[in-house]
């Protein structure tokens, strides 16, 4: 008699080691909607950082122009026309920022990775430099 209990508690005991298979699928249940959010979250933060990284280009763009504008306006020749200060302008933004058409006198489209942006050009004047909008 006394054996049969014992077996009783030692398969008991053995029962209550680990995890249900109930547990474990609610477990992977939880797991797989996290990721789910996260992966949407990280998308979503990788498309604001492409937005904010072209609208920084832009803002150097103009500060590259009007610098340029500047420094011919206190040169020895002064201002001359919008065309040089167009050339004399470096449109290279970095390794990851392309333009697709070139950029010309009137303006361009600029790309990061999936992202574009299209920039007019309004051309400097004796009195402004140009912007890039």
């Amino acid at each position: 008699m006394i054996r049969g209990k014992q077996m009783k508690v030692r398969f008991s005991k053995l029962n209550q080691e680990g995890f249900t298979l109930i547990e474990l699928i609610s477990i992977m249940i939880i797991l797989g909607v996290l990721g789910s959010v996260a992966i949407r979250k990280y998308d979503n933060l990788t498309k604001t950082a492409n937005m904010t990284a072209l609208a920084a280009a832009v803002i150097e763009l103009n500060v590259r122009e009007s610098l340029i504008w500047a420094n011919m306006k206190i040169s020895g020749d002064g201002y001359t026309t919008d065309e040089d200060i167009f050339a004399a302008l470096d449109k290279n933004l970095g390794a990851k920022l392309k333009w697709d058409p070139g950029p010309t006198v009137d303006g361009g489209t600029l790309h990061l990775e999936s992202h574009s942006i299209r920039l007019n050009r309004t051309p400097s004047t004796r009195s402004a430099a140009g912007k890039w909008k």
